[in-house]
């Protein structure tokens, strides 16, 4: 023993040698230092204490009032006894001791146990991630501007011989502590200020040797023997923290402190509740055991936090009927906490010890009455009163109490009344549910001033306790918190978001919560009152002698009341309900009001309310949903969002609740799933877009204006005051395009702000949004603060912003601040981009309009009746604040402001704008540029966007783009569209992949991007045969004298009969145009593919024409189509997106075999130009149909009767019979709306004049085989006996007269003009000048014929150009799905499609591909073409024969149009000599023939490509690289991988020459090393020689053969591989893109704390002032807290249908190929992704339900695994046996995969919709989906017979299905399944 202290002195010396170089006495020399004996001393006069056996002196303390008091009782449990022993024990021992236990506060209160026993000083440290080197050993402070170090708890307790208590050792850093090991371990410590700590023998044997003051001259100050530590921590792993550092473990001794025995907990509860049946408290205490077992705890079960007990029994000794199930939620809240199975457990319990899991009795408020020392409560509990006395405020309760009290309301508020007589507590409620309303209520109801504290993630212990500051003359101080001064005030602290605080942070006011005592930064200790009583009674101090001690009283009605969001159930970040936090409080869990009580609440809320049951129902239907997806909507249609609604309602009556509702979830950027599972909730609520007429098919809108007038705003029909503010010089004023979408939004946002709500705009960038907020301030005349947001952006830059001045500092007040004390408007941009930690500050400010500033100053409503003061703001009651954010999700991957709190807003969604609003916004930036270039613009553009809402580009072009392009060409005219639009898409040349899709984008809307100018081809040109003289018509006149010579017609005339309307539901669809002049230029202008079922028959095309129709419209024509299979009309405006769709099924009889409709169209005109008239032919049906509105009108005429169709026994190939009656489909406008019908062979036409409601029945000496209008009045009519001509001429409404036509040969004629060439067209057609009335006949064996003099002259010449029959060439009758081939036929019913271009005088006419000139088309192009257009220009004399492209589908009924004609295409002219053409596949083509129209469109097409300037520059730069490719080769390879640009050496540089690589030249073939890429110039690249080249290709080939080989894959398997890839390469790069913004998202860079190098961190100027190291802040990667649950991959299993009947039905529909290709696109999509994204591939059949094609442990890793894996899918469905296991294979993949660990799991069913074959059960299909709510379980249906698929998704679970006939619509239905699984998290 006396070696050993020898051995410990000698080291005292050598260290104490080692300071001799440091210090020196007065003259310079070295202090000696001699060896020196340890001596020993005893105190006199000192007492003892033991415990058993063990005792231990105890001294009077020095400092009486740091030694605890009331903790230790006079008859302390056995168990606690043995632990105090233990303690002793180690304290006669000199060792530090380590209480190790389960969370709570008894390890503390054994400690403090211990040291009241004992007589012990202490110092508490509560360790936290916020604690600093500083926190415990020196801080320095400035005083009288000299810095100087304060000793802190630590130093204290080591010189003072106090005990340091520790704790919550496992929070702290791992670089904080171990500055305390050599304390422990030696008792030495260096410190700051350059003392030195010496163990107390050492310091007494060096004092023998040396005087104190040589001593203290070394700056070596004695160790108290004293000094003891006491840590308390938590078992690490089991609890979250960091693990004991091995060394500083080390220099501890552990106990585990339990929670005590049964029976002695049953004694305290017993004693704390004499009055209460102790078989209640035992079973309450069983229960709570039975919870914190080892059976329980491994069930991963939070422990019960046992100790909290002795709060519930104090509650039943006052009220004895308390409901104990109600009692233990507060105490264990396991409902919210726990999933399905830790419920499950709980309950099993609660019901082994006959604890009913219901709550029995309800509590009620029978009065509240202040007094002097408190509040007097009565409840009543069943039929029992009880009466209590409460703390409370110093507040009279307010009887302006807007609260309305429900019964539930009375319930819950007589439950935390209980509680708050015992302990603080803790609403746990979910947003909007009215946590904020109850705690107003309860302060209320008490008195109580509320303190309101917004927490948040980054808060420090700082933040919540206590804050540094510095005084006027620079001296820092420590400013009290809000909590701090609630404590000492007696107020109510409401801490509001304590899920969102750190747990480490947070723990800091455990002891506060627990014992009600706290130790501050400063010193200052806050001591409950009754300790602190005893203290100041025992000692005789008064109240000021304690404060001069630093002790200061904690109020007795001082409360913590905490406000949470329910904890995510499974989730490793959110569940904030830690063990540790169940010991801090009493829970109460606020459930959302019922309808009932809701529609209570806002009908007593909101004066004059309408009724919203509608809207009621619809909330509660969201939030009872089991669905995630559809639950998650429900938090935006909170309590207090449908107050909201009501209050605009009420004002508002005449608003659309479909439209409220929508705004308010914010629907225009829910991810689509939600979005279609928030509409069918719509519409089954009943909730439907307010009814309004049908939208018209020209998409025009009301437009809304807005003016300022006689100092009155007025947007739309909203009208407000202008304000009149004091600065107007903060009045924005911006450049604002005044449009109908933005108007409408600025009403919106109007109506809102009158209202006095704060608003919320939230859209995608670029749209506009300052704008509009600019411009809205601007009308109004409001003052505006600024304040833009990021992601370091802090609570306190929100706030104030600090700086130093002369040594101060001074907080400068932030734009919110501002604008709060001024009553401006504080715009706050980009909040998404802020942590929403942050942004949640602003929700106190919204709701409460209270905020507390970081210079200790607090903001208060202008409601509150506080007066201003230094320390109070009382804010403006005109500030307002609007805040902006960009839309949730992807692709901008923000923080969901929204999602947050959207719901204290009032939201509008600002979306680009439509596409009239962005061409009149566009058109203001650029009057003088053409309005066919922005429109090509808008919809270019407009598409783009939806790719990038869609996730298949990440970047969403803006309309910011779109105007900047604008305004460039505006300036620069000159300049060609597709190098102006490349300003935008340089940022994406170098995507191969998005340049390709912008280019296909581009091209699809007319805009050539990528085009060359030389690239037109149009139709060859053949001679015209020249027109001929061959025969003259003469037309009788009355002098003639014959007996049909100028003949007055009988005519019957009679009134219209009309039977109806009907209406039918106008169905609007999409239709989707692409310009045909894309890569080329060509005589297509556009196209569009009608959505036609797969069953039905295009019958008749018609265009109403634009100068027939009615003003107020727009100037564009409208196609119509028939259709027979159902009869139908589509009806489309060319540009517009959509087309109106009348499906006239229940009008008409059933179509069957013998029965075949065949529908021709009249567009009526101007006044009716809205309504068409259909003529069934079969049945002689006439309909007069509203395009628009859907009204259907029977027109019955007694000379046209309805015939019923032929019934015919068996079906038959033949036509069905037709009736006789025809429609005369030539149309004139003129003053009566005449519309003809005649009889084939009859004697008599009936003309209708719809106009004035009548008919005419004209009857004629002869019958009637055709008629063709050739005037406004006048008709030509074949006689069909003799096949003579006759004109009817109209000279009054009921006069008709007839005139013979002799001469000419008997032409069947097709068709005639109606009106006379001009002067020009005839001289050029004829070949002389000539100036004449004439008209153009259609004969089938002319190409054209002119009659001049027709029909005005009595003797007309008629010219011909003779067509030559076509040759003998046999007709092409396959029937292919790309093109549908007549055959020849010599019916005469069969008739072309033809027309006469008047404005140019050309004959067109469709042909089919046989009738062809021979050579014009290869045989084997056949099978792409449709037919031919054949143009006849007759002043040109050229002929032209365009080829149209063939159809895309075939009905199985097509042969129905050969009926008609002897081609699949149907054509009819448009507006301005156009052409409009539809096909047997229903894709509608737009043509331009006219030269004139040809010649401006091709220099438009030519101006946007950008004419080449050949003139030189002022300016070039022109610099070679000065490297020659001449050598391709490999390059040597560098092992250390370093970046290498240009040498000609290396291989994987970038910017050389021959080595592999990339961006050089002459390179074999490109490697990537993984570095920056230097690009050589593309001028540079295109000379290298052929040679060169040639070699290059040939290396390039070598190595991709040799990669081949090494993957056993041969060249056709690469074929066959590409061939599968290639389809889906574009939907890879999408789903790519997709997971690349997710992954860049969570890599994302965090602010690290405490660093001693980076940014100066704000929150620490002061600290940087005293001269601290660790004041700053560095991004970096955050590390996971210790013990935090790991991240895991997400897992994804593909379960591929492998059956027979993939392999059956794929020639139908190509579902195995897209099946493959599927698998081909997952596979490669997610390539890479290894550690985020893990999947397996599983097939089933009817052989097996599980065959295993790949696994997650083993994925295929290159092209051949891949392809095998898919062969492997072909042969096994080519070869397996029949039947279907989709069940079993379903419920299998659902239940292994739940086995999985995994962080989200997803399972995606690919299958055909084959289910009724086999009998399978959707609805059971549809339980299996959803058997596991921790698998995402999606059924993709990929092949269909017929609408199986369509029919089986509206069995199956809402969101949970899709149809999928192409792969390109994959990566959308990917990321609305991943995107729905984020929305519901």
């Amino acid at each position: 023993m006396r070696l050993l202290l020898r051995m410990n002195a000698d080291r005292s010396l050598r260290r104490l040698q080692n300071l001799q170089s440091l210090l020196r006495v007065g003259d310079g020399q070295l202090l000696r230092i001699e060896p020196c004996r340890l001596c020993s001393r005893s105190t006199e006069g000192s007492k003892s204490v033991s415990i058993g056996d063990i005792s231990i002196n105890i001294q009077t303390p020095k400092r009486p009032e740091y030694v605890p008091k009331n903790y230790l009782s006079e008859s302390s449990p056995q168990s606690v006894l043995r632990h105090l022993r233990w303690i002793m024990q180690k304290d006669v021992l000199g060792q530090d001791v380590f209480l190790i236990g389960s969370p709570g506060p008894m390890r503390r209160q054994l400690a403090m146990m211990y040291l009241e026993l004992t007589k012990r000083e202490g110092e508490y440290v509560s360790l936290s991630r916020d604690t600093t080197e500083a926190d415990l050993k020196q801080r320095r402070e400035i005083r009288s501007g000299s810095a100087f170090y304060l000793d802190q708890s630590a130093v204290r307790a080591a010189i003072n011989g106090h005990t340091l208590i520790l704790e919550g050792i496992e929070k702290a850093e791992r670089n904080v502590l171990p500055i305390l090991n050599n304390l422990l371990e030696n008792r030495e410590m260096q410190l700051e200020d350059g003392r030195f700590l010496v163990a107390s023998d050492r310091y007494d044997k060096l004092l023998q040797d040396h005087t104190k003051q040589e001593l203290d001259d070394l700056k070596l100050v004695r160790v108290n023997e004293r000094f003891r530590v006491i840590a308390l921590g938590l078992p690490i792993p089991r609890y979250q923290g960091n693990p004991l550092d091995p060394p500083l473990r080390s220099r501890f001794q552990a106990r585990d402190i339990n929670p005590l025995p049964f029976n002695e907990q049953l004694e305290i509860l017993q004693e704390l509740a004499p009055n209460v049946r102790s078989d209640r408290l035992s079973q309450m205490l069983m229960f709570g055991s039975t919870m914190v077992t080892k059976e329980s705890t491994s069930l991963g079960l939070p422990d019960f936090p046992i100790t909290n007990l002795q709060d519930v029994a104090k509650i039943l000794e006052v009220m004895p009927d308390t409901d104990i199930y109600s009692l233990v939620q507060r105490l264990y809240p396991y409902n919210i906490m726990l999933g399905k199975e830790g419920q499950t457990a709980v309950n099993d319990a609660l019901a082994k010890f006959d604890i009913p899991v219901s709550k029995s009795l309800t509590s009620s408020i029978v009065s509240v009455n202040k007094q002097d020392n408190g509040s007097n409560v009565s409840l009543k509990t069943g039929k029992v009163t009880s009466s209590f006395m409460v703390e409370s405020g110093r507040l009279e309760s307010t009887l302006e109490d807007k609260f309305i009290m429900t019964q539930y309301h009375d319930s819950f508020i007589s439950d935390i009344l209980q509680t708050h007589l015992v302990k603080d507590f803790c609403i746990i409620g979910s947003r909007g549910c009215g946590k904020t309303a109850i705690v107003k209520k309860f302060a209320n109801l008490l008195g109580y001033h509320v303190e309101p504290i917004m927490l948040y993630q980054d808060m420090t212990s700082r933040d919540l306790l206590q804050q540094r500051t510095t005084l006027e003359n620079g001296d820092t101080a420590w400013r009290l918190s809000p909590l701090v001064t609630a404590a000492l005030e007696g107020s109510l602290a409401v801490l509001d978001g304590v899920h969102r605080i750190n747990a480490g942070s947070f723990s800091v006011l455990q002891r506060l919560i627990h014992d009600r005592e706290l130790q501050l930064f400063d010193g200052t200790r806050l001591l409950g009152k009754e300790r602190y009583d005893a203290i100041k009674n025992e000692e005789g101090l008064n109240d000021k002698q304690m404060a001069e001690r630093n002790i200061l009283c904690i109020n007795p009605a001082f409360r913590i009341l905490a406000l949470a969001e329910p904890p995510v159930v499974g989730s490793s970040n959110q569940q904030w309900l830690t063990p540790e936090m169940l010991t801090m409080f009493l829970y109460h869990s606020m459930r959302p009001l019922t309808l009932t009580e809701e529609q209570t609440v806002i009908s007593q809320l909101v004066p004059n309310c309408p009724d919203l049951t509608k809207l009621l129902m619809f909330s509660h239907k969201l939030r009872n949903s089991h669905d995630p997806t559809v639950s998650s909507i429900s938090s935006s249609l909170s309590t207090r969002q449908l107050v909201r609604v009501a209050k605009r309602l009420a004002n508002y009556p005449s608003e659309d609740l479909y439209s409220i509702v929508q705004k308010a979830c914010l629907a225009r950027f829910l991810p689509k799933l939600a979005k279609s599972a928030l509409e069918q909730a719509l519409d089954d609520s009943g909730i439907v877009p307010m009814s309004s007429s049908q939208p018209s098919i020209d998409g025009i809108e009301k437009s809304i204006t807005c003016e300022v007038k006689n100092n009155k705003l007025r947007i739309g029909t909203t009208e407000v005051d202008v304000y009149n503010p004091d600065n107007k010089t903060k009045v924005p004023d911006v450049l604002f395009y005044e449009n109908t979408q933005h108007l409408g939004v600025m009403e919106d946002m109007l109506k809102d702000f009158m209202l006095g709500e704060q608003l919320l705009l939230v859209g995608n960038q670029g749209v506009g949004k300052n704008k509009i907020v600019d411009r809205f301030l601007h009308l109004l005349n409001r003052p505006r603060e600024y304040i833009q947001l990021h992601r370091d952006t802090t609570v306190q830059t929100l706030t104030l912003q600090p700086t130093v001045q002369d040594g101060v500092i001074i907080y400068e007040d932030s734009p919110l601040v501002r604008a709060v004390k001024q009553g401006d408007v504080l715009v706050v941009d980009e909040a998404d981009k802020a942590p929403t930690n942050v942004t949640c500050i602003l929700k106190t400010l919204v709701e409460s309009g209270e905020m507390h500033l970081a210079d200790g100053r607090r903001i208060v409503s202008a409601h509150s009746g506080i007066k201003p003061s230094e320390q109070v703001i009382v804010s403006h009651p005109d500030f307002r604040m609007i805040v902006l954010a960009n839309r949730p999700g992807f692709p901008f991957l923000g923080n969901d402001f929204f999602g947050a709190m959207g719901d204290i807003f009032s939201c509008h969604a600002i979306d680009n704008p439509d596409k009239a609003s962005e061409m009149a916004m566009l058109h203001q930036y650029g009057p003088d540029v053409p309005e066919a270039i922005l429109e090509k613009l808008v919809l270019a553009f407009g598409e783009l966007r939806d790719m990038a809402d869609q996730g298949l580009i990440s970047y969403p072009y803006s309309t910011r783009e779109v105007v900047n392009m604008v305004k460039h060409l505006q300036k620069y005219p000159n300049e060609g569209l597709t190098s102006v639009i490349k300003n935008v898409f340089d940022f994406d040349s170098y995507n191969k992949e998005l340049q390709e899709v912008l280019i296909t984008t581009m091209q699809k809307h007319g805009i050539p991007l990528g085009a060359n100018p030389n690239s037109v081809q149009l139709a060859q040109e053949f001679p015209l045969p020249k027109l001929e003289l061959t025969s003259q018509w003469h037309i009788q006149t009355q002098g003639d004298r014959k007996r049909t010579s100028l003949m007055a017609l009988p005519v019957n005339t009679r009134q219209i009969k009309l039977k109806g309307p009907v209406t039918v539901q106008v169905e609007t669809l999409p239709m989707d145009k692409t310009e045909a002049r894309a890569e080329k230029f060509t005589e297509q202008q556009a196209f569009w593919n009608v959505p036609l079922h797969e069953t039905n028959v295009i019958c008749d095309l018609v265009v109403t024409k634009a100068h027939n129709r009615s003003p107020g419209h727009t100037n564009t024509d409208i196609f119509h189509i028939g259709t027979a299979n159902p009869v139908g009309i589509f009806s489309m405006n060319p540009r517009m997106m959509t087309a109106n769709f009348l499906d006239m099924y229940d009008v008409f009889p059933m179509v069957s075999g013998t029965y075949r409709p065949h529908v021709k169209l009249y567009p009526l005109s101007s006044p009716l130009d809205d309504n068409v008239i259909l003529h069934e032919e079969v049945t002689n049906t006439i309909l007069n149909v509203n395009y628009e509105s859907g009204k259907l009108s029977r027109i019955i005429i007694d000379t046209l009767p309805q015939t019923a169709p032929e019934r015919r026994r068996f079906t038959s190939s033949a036509a069905t019979k037709s009736s006789p009656y025809r429609l005369c489909t030539n149309n004139v406008p003129d003053q009566y709306g005449t519309v003809i019908f005649y009889e084939k062979n009859g004697d008599f036409l009936e003309v209708l004049g719809l106009l004035e409601g009548i008919s005419h029945t004209v009857y004629l000496p002869f019958t009637v085989e055709d008629l063709h209008q050739i005037d406004t009045n006048k008709w030509i009519v074949i006689d069909g006996q003799t096949n003579k001509k006759f004109i009817i001429s109209r000279t009054g409404m009921e006069d008709f007269t007839l005139q013979a036509v002799t001469g000419g040969d008997n032409t069947v004629l097709q068709g005639s003009s109606i009106q006379s060439m001009n002067d020009n067209l005839l001289s050029n057609t004829l070949g002389e000048k000539l100036s004449s009335p004439n008209r153009v006949m259609i004969t089938p064996d002319t190409h054209g014929t002119v009659l001049v003099g027709f029909p005005d002259m009595t003797k007309c010449d008629v010219y011909t150009s003779p067509r030559e029959p076509a040759k003998g060439e046999q007709p092409f009758t396959a029937e292919t799905l790309l093109g549908l081939k007549s055959k020849k036929s010599s019916q005469s019913s069969q008739t072309p499609s033809t027309l006469y271009l008047p404005g140019c005088g050309q004959v067109v006419r469709t042909i089919p591909t046989w009738k062809a000139p021979e050579g014009i088309l290869a045989k084997e192009n056949r099978a792409r073409v449709s037919g031919f257009l054949e143009v006849a220009d007759l002043p040109n004399k050229v002929l032209r024969y365009i080829q149209v492209p063939g159809a895309t589908r075939q009905s199985p009924y097509a042969s129905w149009l050969f009926n008609i004609s002897d081609t699949s295409i149907l054509v009819a002219g448009t507006s301005n000599d156009g052409l409009v053409t539809v096909d047997i596949g229903g894709t509608v083509r737009l043509w331009e023939t006219s030269f004139l129209n040809i010649e401006r469109s091709m220099n438009e097409w030519k101006n946007m490509i950008g004419w080449q300037d050949s003139r030189p520059l002022q300016v070039t730069y022109d610099r070679e690289s000065g490297r020659t490719a001449d050598d391709p080769k490999h390059g040597k390879v560098d092992s250390k991988n370093e970046p290498h640009v240009g040498g000609n050496t290396w291989a994987g540089g970038t910017g050389g020459s021959n080595t592999a690589g990339l961006g050089g030249i002459g390179g074999p073939y490109r490697l990537d090393a993984g570095h920056n890429v230097a690009q050589v110039a593309q001028w540079e690249k295109d000379n290298v020689p052929e040679h060169v080249r040639q070699a290059a290709r040939e290396m390039g080939q070598k190595a991709f053969k040799e990669r081949l080989r090494e993957i056993q894959m041969s060249e056709y398997d690469a074929e066959t591989y590409e061939s599968f890839s290639g389809h889906v390469r574009r939907q890879v790069q999408s789903l790519r893109v997709i997971l690349d913004s997710l992954q860049a998202k969570s890599k994302e860079r965090q602010w690290l704390k405490n660093q001693s190098y980076g940014d100066l961190d704000d929150a620490k100027l002061i600290d940087g002032l005293t001269g601290e190291k660790t004041v700053y802040k560095r991004r970096g990667e955050k590390e996971p807290e210790m013990g935090a649950q790991q991240e895991l991959p997400k897992k994804l299993r593909l379960l591929v249908d492998v059956s027979g009947s993939m392999y059956r039905f794929n020639g139908h529909d190509g579902r195995l190929e897209r099946e493959m290709e599927t698998a081909i696109m997952t596979m490669e999509a997610l390539e890479g992704y290894e550690e985020k994204i893990k999947f397996d591939i599983v097939g089933h059949s009817g052989e097996d339900h599980k065959v295993q094609l790949s696994s997650f442990d083993l994925p295929p890793k290159n092209n051949k695994e891949r392809l095998n894996l898919v062969k492997t899918m072909h042969a096994h469905s080519q070869f397996c046996l029949s039947g279907d296991t989709t069940l079993q294979a379903t419920r299998y993949a659902v239940e292994s995969l739940a086995k999985e660990e995994a962080d989200e799991r997803f399972l995606i069913i690919l299958s055909d919709a084959n289910f009724d074959r086999y009998g399978i059960s959707p609805a059971r299909f549809g339980q299996i989906l959803q058997a596991d709510e921790n698998v995402n379980a999606y059924a993709i249906f990929i092949g269909s017979l017929g609408d199986q698929a369509v029919r089986l998704t509206k069995q199956l679970p809402m969101g949970h299905s899709f149809i999928c006939m192409d792969t390109k619509n994959l990566p959308q239905i990917l990321q609305q399944i991943f995107t729905s699984t984020m929305l519901s998290k």
